[in-house]
This record gives structure tokens, sequence and C-alpha cells, in this order.
């Protein structure tokens, strides 16, 4: 029997477990793999992701995997496709649609998402290679005088109609407003904008007649800029996080999933576990990182076959800290117990 939207967008944030995004696109995983010293060929960008899906963490701590358009198409080294792998790990494929932000115009500093033409086609191709969820990522950037209310309505109008082109191809859709930690901005401005795009998203998929109980948010934590002289405390940051969420999110969500957003690695758990411990939220909350999970892995695959167990256990270990966040039982001492 074929899940439900319901039942998939509930799924993808039960139990302690999260998503991993592993929807790198090509310019973006080059970079990674530089600073690891690995050429960026579809072999080696194979290879990785076998490592990642069969891991032991995707049985355990993982219900879904966000694929970049080469990675849905791929076969492992025994002929077994990717999708596959991460179906008997008993995790869900995802696929990331959009084809990223471009400079928008009349607005200097800011972008607009693209990727909806065409995109009813490709949301049926996706079905039928496996995907059960996809992503669409918006790019709110903080400075002086933006973000503007243009690009604001613009990037929450694609987001809405993505959503309804999912939903209509029975998959969910993750949608993801992130703004973005990259400036000086304070924790409050941060706040500001925050509730500011999450309303107008929201008031987009109605009018966009989005089923919210099929959906997922993916939004960014609340927090200082990474240029900012006054950086937040985790408690600062779980609390108004919070407090955002439960202004602007309707119930009707069955899963919010954080992304990490430049975050580092224990920076990301803790201030999960910190949003669990409060209680009393109306959602399942969990993580949908990429980097705060892929780091380690890469640093210690690095590229050759002999370290292929050394990378799936930095894998297993930073998926297990945000399992345990997940569940509001991580503690900074469980960071030191490291997966065997």
């Amino acid at each position: 029997m074929t899940a439900s939207l319901e039942e998939v967008a509930y799924k993808l944030a039960a139990g302690g477990k999260g998503l991993l995004a592993a929807d790198e696109s090509a310019s973006t995983i080059k970079k990674r793999f530089d600073a690891i010293g690995v050429e960026s060929t579809e072999e080696n960008r194979r290879d990785y992701r076998e490592m990642l899906f069969r891991s032991e963490a995707m049985t355990q701590y993982i219900s879904g995997v966000i694929l970049f358009d080469e990675t849905i198409r791929q076969k492992a080294k025994d002929g077994t496709p990717l999708v596959k792998l991460i179906e008997d790990a008993g995790s869900i494929p995802g696929i990331k649609v959009d084809l990223g932000a471009h400079p928008q115009p009349g607005c200097p500093g800011e972008t607009i998402t693209e990727g909806l033409d065409g995109l009813a086609g490709r949301f049926k191709e996706y079905y039928d290679l496996g995907a059960r969820f996809a992503k669409w990522r918006a790019v709110i950037d903080i400075g002086q005088h933006i973000p503007s209310y243009t690009s604001i309505l613009a990037n929450a109008q694609a987001l809405a109609r993505y959503a309804a082109l999912a939903q209509a191809a029975g998959i969910v859709p993750i949608v993801e407003p992130e703004v973005l930690m990259d400036g000086d901005h304070d924790i409050d401005r941060c706040y500001d904008v925050t509730e500011w795009v999450l309303k107008e998203v929201f008031q987009q998929l109605f009018y966009g007649r989005v089923k919210l109980e099929g959906a997922v948010l993916k939004p960014n934590m609340v927090i200082a800029g990474k240029k900012s002289p006054k950086q937040a405390s985790v408690e600062e940051v779980a609390e108004k996080t919070i407090r955002c969420l439960k202004n602007c999110v309707p119930s009707a969500i069955p899963s919010v999933a954080f992304l990490s957003g430049g975050q580092s690695d224990e920076e990301a758990t803790a201030h999960l576990d910190a949003m669990i411990r409060q209680g009393g939220l109306p959602w399942n909350l969990t993580f949908s990182y990429g980097r705060a999970l892929q780091a380690a892995p890469q640093k210690a695959w690095s590229g050759k076959p002999e370290n292929v167990a050394a990378g799936q256990a930095a894998f297993t270990h930073r998926a297990r800290m945000n399992y345990l966040a997940a569940l509001g039982q991580w503690t900074p001492e469980s960071e030191e117990k490291k997966a065997a």
C-alpha cells in the first residue's frame, strides 16, 4: 500500500529520527571534496554517498535522505540503485527540485529561487525513481535595507507553487525558507525577519491550497549572525526559536526539521536538544542537516577505500548525537562516547 502524504510527513520527524541532506549541488560537493583533497568525479561522489547509505546510522537514526538529481539515478558499485539502499535501511528517499537561488531583478543583494518551469513533469519522473518527498529552498539574507517585502513575497509564492505541485504528484513537500546567519545582525534582528518570512510563507501556502498535514517545514533557527559581536546562549537560541515558531507555524504541520545553516556540529545538536527540552510542542521537531552531519565523515573518509569504516563510524556518531537531541536526551558528555 502506498503511504499517504500525511503518513510520510509524520514519519520524517517521528521517534527522534531525522533527515540527511545529501543534496549538495555539483559545485558545493566540489568545494567540500577540495577541502579533503578528493577529486569531485561522479564515481567519487557515488562512493562517498554509498558509504553513508550503507552505514548503521541509516537503520537507526535517519528517517529520510534528500538526494541530488545525479544521486537518485546512480547505482552502487555492486549495481544496486542507491535509492534501494535507502529503502532497504527503512529510510525514505527524497529529492531536491529547486534549481538554485539567482539574483532577483529590482532587488539588489537578494535572490529568487528558480525551477518551477516543467516541475510537474520532473515530479512525475522523480516519483517513478522512488522519491516520496521533495525539497525547495528559498534564501533570505539579512543586511542593510534587506530583506525587502518584494523578495520575501516572491520566494513565499514560489514555495507555495512548488508545494502544491509536489502534493499533486503524491510527493510530500519540504518547505525551506532559510534566513541566512552569514551577517553581523543580532539574534533579535534574526527573530524579526524569521517571523516575517514564516508568516508570509504560511499565508501563501494557504492561498496555494497546500495541505499542511502533508507538508514538512525546514526552517532556520533564530540565531545571531556569524559576524555578530554578540552571540546568544544555547538557551536563548532555543527559547526564541520556539517562541517564533509558536507565533507563526500552525499545529497542522506534523513535522519541523531544522537546517543547521552553518552552525558547528555540536552547536546544531545542542540547540535542537534545548528546544526539545522545553516541551509542549505541537509538532514533531527534528534535524535535517547537511554539513553538520557530513563534515566529520567526509574528513574521516578522505576518499580512501580503507577509510570507509571510519567514515561510517563518524557519520553514525553524529547521527546518533542528533537522534538523542531530537529526544531531548543529548548531553555534552554524549559527544565523548564515540561510535566503535
